[in-house]
């Protein structure tokens, strides 16, 4: 059972006695007795810091909903089998008080099929191959152990019938979801036509649009996905004049902080920013978007008095010196805490207990490559992208599904380092299996490398510890900046700085941008916060957002950065930048027209089928 409206205890707020029930005669909800339709929005509580959600729910709630949907990611609570948080940004239930003290209903998808483009946690479960109705009963019962038989339990799939024909069960009612305002021009679709699928599996009750999507998400190397306003608009005032019941996804998208974007197949990780193009920001900022579905809900319902919450304010604290620290080959004492293992051949990130991030194979060449030689991938066994330097030299990069091969040379007993960096789970279809690591062997030339010396690291631990910087003495012993032309590829290299914010000046920090004029692709951490993936040679993301939060005004504000391709601190200009304005639309590096596994057609096709 993939959802939930669980009312949180907030049907407190309106009756002695509430109750929540589905009138299959009238084709509505009875709250407390009374017809009721709800007019929801997606937020991912997971996505955003928890000193910002008042704001956000503040200004879904401004703008008529009366009702907030969540999902629950179970690996953002369980990072470990067994070890549970629900402290700080995980903080579930401070999320939920918040909602009830604005008065806002909670609709929960608690999983463990919740979609969602998070790294694993696997789309809805009619889109899954297994079609097991025993598993769905077992969640059925294991939630109503929990909860009890006051709350409704739903299933939600994609439009088409067969979706609901592995989704749906017995006794448990089946929304839908669609997208069924994603064409170029403003006319939409049938909006009753698009509801014919829920009718299949519920001839009667409340008419329901789980997921009527106000945005689209993004993937490294295509194009920012922008949905017309007038689109939208125009397909939520026709679900709403049929009385139908809608949740508008997303409402806010927020950010995947750290390592948890996911990814689609064929192998397609999502950026750090999941903005969404919805009607409020990945910063929470009010759109023309917003102002538009606030004017078309007021149609249909009262909208709250008051002031609205402002956007927040953003400030550009512009320039910061970078210095270069040591390479992560340099760095193993400091970085793999476990220390190294040595196998014939490679194990996977999993076998090596590490569940995001990087790890470090190492082996020699057990031959004279006096001439170019190719390191192949053969299996595509590179989840999901492999740096290469030979005795610390860069070679080259294996990626998943784009480059399997490259050519090599050096003598026999050169160290082979090979950085695989695991770049999101697949969390949609057939392939969700997602390994990390080298899942299959190298090969040089025809014969397989062996003897390897593997490192898992734990590069969040190490900076969180303040082990990589400058003044703990981790600096690079290599020679100073040159005016030549910065090398095509570099091997990953750690980058430190650090900017004082002045206390003396009001309303300081606010949130920021940060950007990589002529850095490659990596990983930034601030103040010993993950911020996320940043590679702006492929886009369309280029800045970063950095909420207000992370930074200080009482100490200095540390950046770590882990290069991986090559950064411009060779050539002198060795800088990073805070800016108050975000580019999530930049101009990609294209790697082809994404297609889905299961069709032919393209991957817009199947999201329209959704």
């Amino acid at each position: 059972v993939n959802d939930i409206i669980t009312l949180s205890g907030i049907l407190y707020l309106y009756a002695t006695t509430p109750s929540f029930s589905i009138d299959h005669h009238q084709n509505c909800f009875l709250k407390d007795g009374e017809a009721f339709r709800y007019i929801s929005g997606s937020i991912h509580y997971s996505r955003i810091p928890r000193v910002y959600w008042k704001d956000r729910l503040l200004k879904m709630y401004m703008a008529g909903l009366n009702a907030i949907q969540t999902y629950v990611p179970w690996n953002f609570h369980e990072p470990v089998p067994g070890q549970y948080d629900f402290s700080g940004d995980r903080d579930l239930e401070h999320f939920l008080q918040l909602c009830q003290d604005i008065g806002l209903l909670v609709i929960m998808r608690p999983g463990p099929y919740i979609c969602a483009e998070w790294d694993m946690v696997e789309n809805e479960y009619g889109s899954y191959f297994a079609c097991d109705y025993n598993y769905m009963r077992h969640l059925s019962q294991l939630f109503r152990s929990h909860l009890g038989e006051e709350v409704v339990l739903f299933t939600t799939d994609g439009a088409g019938v067969g979706y609901l024909k592995c989704g749906s069960l017995q006794g448990i009612y089946c929304f839908k979801k669609n997208a069924n305002y994603l064409t170029s021009d403003i006319t939409g679709s049938n909006v009753t036509a698009a509801f014919e699928a829920q009718r299949h599996a519920e001839p009667r009750g409340p008419l329901v649009n789980s997921e009527f999507y106000t945005g689209w998400l993004d993937h490294w190397g295509e194009k920012h996905v922008v949905i017309p306003t007038a689109a939208v608009v125009k397909s939520l005032n026709e679900i709403l004049e049929m009385g139908a019941n809608v949740n508008l996804y997303m409402f806010i998208g927020g950010t995947n902080f750290g390592y948890w974007n996911g990814a689609n197949s064929p192998y397609g990780p999502q950026p750090t920013s999941y903005d969404y193009d919805a009607p409020l920001t990945e910063a929470g900022d009010l759109t023309e978007k917003y102002f538009a579905i606030r004017e078309v809900i007021k149609m249909y319902k009262e909208i709250p008095e008051g002031l609205l919450p402002p956007s927040m304010p953003k400030f550009a604290y512009g320039q910061v010196q970078m210095k270069k620290l040591k390479t992560v080959s340099e760095s193993l004492d400091i970085l793999s805490f476990s220390g190294p293992v040595k196998t014939l051949y490679p194990p996977t990130f999993t076998e090596m207990n590490q569940a995001f991030g990087f790890m470090l194979y190492q082996t020699v060449l057990p031959v004279n490559c006096l001439k170019p030689t190719p390191l192949s991938s053969p299996l595509n066994g590179v989840h999901d992208r492999a740096y290469i330097s030979i005795d610390g030299i860069a070679a080259g990069i294996l990626e998943r599904n784009k480059a399997l091969t490259i050519n090599i040379t050096g003598k026999a007993g050169s160290r082979v380092d090979v950085l695989v960096e695991n770049m999101g789970r697949i969390n949609y279809g057939r392939e969700i299996n997602d390994f990390k690591g080298l899942v299959f062997n190298l090969t040089l030339g025809a014969d397989v490398l062996g003897n390897w010396t593997v490192y898992s690291l734990s590069i969040d631990e190490a900076v969180r510890e303040g082990l990589l910087s400058a003044s703990s003495g981790f600096i690079s012993t290599s020679t100073s900046f040159t005016t030549s032309s910065p090398p095509a590829l570099s091997p990953p290299t750690f980058y430190a700085g650090s900017f004082i914010i002045p206390d003396g000046i009001p309303d300081l920090p606010q949130d920021t941008y940060i950007q990589f004029p002529n850095w490659r692709k990596g990983q930034v951490w601030i103040n010993g916060f993950n911020v996320g993936r940043y590679w702006p040679s492929r886009g369309p993301q280029v800045t970063l957002f950095v909420p207000a939060h992370l930074l200080s005004t009482s100490v200095q504000n540390n950046i770590t950065v882990l290069e991986l391709e090559a950064s411009p601190c060779s050539s002198g200009s060795c800088t990073v930048e805070f800016t108050d304005t975000p580019v999530i639309n930049g101009t990609v590096k294209s790697t082809g027209l994404f297609k889905s596994s299961s069709t032919d057609k393209t991957f817009w096709s199947r999201t329209i089928l959704e």
